[in-house]
């Protein structure tokens, strides 16, 4: 259906409109194999399974992830695979690995893309930057994305509380005349709150903008400088934090999911709405360069090329472990782990 977004109107599916009895009947006769079970993997299977879907998983054996699979119910031989085996079996490949995963792995996957086979993704990375990733795939099967604007985590827990998560859907190749309804029945059963058109590329593109800003790497970047402010004026760490960290997370964002900013601001002080409206601008205009050298950078494909380099180093899970330590272990960080043990559902437990 149209819907109009503040005088721009999208294509939109929801789940009045497409059902999830739909959905089951379309896939009914599909084999679903889920290749990764790593990030997004875990929460579109399970949901997935609890849906009634025909789900296999594949994953390496022996791997960490293998385990966390068979720990999920995945059976080893009937519902757990290695990748190559889930690949051949599956006729809708959900391709979930990481980034420079499914690089290494493409040359392996390709020839099980079999005529009338749908090869699914979550994120439009390796299409879009295909000189980089070499994945093209044939031309005799469906290629479709959905992406919940989510982490697995949430998809699975929004499913479970009944609420789902937002996701975008994409078609990339209708070889089968098919690839629409597809996507939008695997939109449905991963457990989707509705979804909304994009392309591959514009999926990407906003997708590393949003990731290296505000969703993670802005607000990452603006919690620290405001927190370090605060302590370089004598402000205690518990202080700091809660006027940085808990506040937001506890109670203004929560306004802002609710409503939206306008009504945050109506229910918080007169002096704070004072502040905000001033500075606000300032801010905005203060990054908005910084948000221009992102974007460009992710348009020309020099932040893939950084991904895919760094994640492709044979020691790049201890590296990352270095950098999440250096934050876990920061004061900040381990204030706000104090902090979190005395709200109030946490009481308890700790008397």
């Amino acid at each position: 259906m149209k819907i109009d977004f503040g005088g721009v109107s999208e294509n939109v599916i929801t789940r009045d409109e497409f059902s999830l009895s739909k959905a089951q009947e379309i896939l009914k006769n599909e084999v679903v194999a889920v290749l990764g079970y790593g990030i997004q993997g875990p929460g579109q299977s399970l949901n997935m399974r609890d849906n009634g879907i025909n789900v296999i998983v594949g994953q390496r054996k022996g791997t960490k992830t293998w385990d966390k699979a068979v720990a999920d119910g995945w059976i080893p031989g009937k519902t757990l695979f290695e990748l190559s085996e889930a690949a051949e079996r599956g006729t809708i490949i959900q391709y979930l690995l990481s980034d420079a995963g499914q690089k290494a792995f493409w040359p392996t996957l390709k020839p099980y893309l079999t005529e009338g086979k749908t090869l699914y993704f979550s994120h439009g990375f390796s299409i879009t930057y295909k000189d980089l990733t070499g994945v093209i795939p044939p031309e005799n099967i469906d290629v479709v994305l959905v992406a919940p604007k989510g982490s697995g985590t949430t998809v699975r827990r929004n499913y479970l509380e009944g609420s789902g998560i937002n996701s975008s859907y994409a078609i990339y190749q209708d070889a089968t005349g098919k690839a629409k309804e597809i996507t939008a029945a695997l939109g449905i059963v991963i457990g989707s709150g509705y979804l909304f058109e994009t392309t591959f590329e514009k999926e990407v593109y906003s997708d590393l903008t949003g990731e290296r800003g505000i969703l993670v790497g802005a607000i990452a970047g603006v919690f620290e400088a405001q927190y370090n402010e605060l302590r370089k004026h004598g402000h205690s760490p518990s202080e700091a934090f809660n006027e940085t960290v808990e506040e937001f997370t506890q109670s203004l964002i929560r306004l802002v999911a609710e409503k939206g900013m306008d009504w945050m601001l109506a229910n918080i002080s007169t002096t704070a709405q004072r502040g905000a409206l001033d500075w606000k601008g300032k801010f905005r205009d203060a990054v908005m360069p910084v948000f221009d050298n992102l974007y460009e950078s992710v348009k020309n494909g020099t932040e893939a090329k950084i991904v895919l380099d760094k994640n492709s180093k044979p020691d790049y899970r201890e590296k990352l472990e270095e950098e999440l330590k250096e934050i876990h272990d920061s004061e900040m960080w381990k204030t706000g782990a104090q902090v979190r043990k005395l709200r109030p559902e946490n009481w308890e437990q700790n008397l």
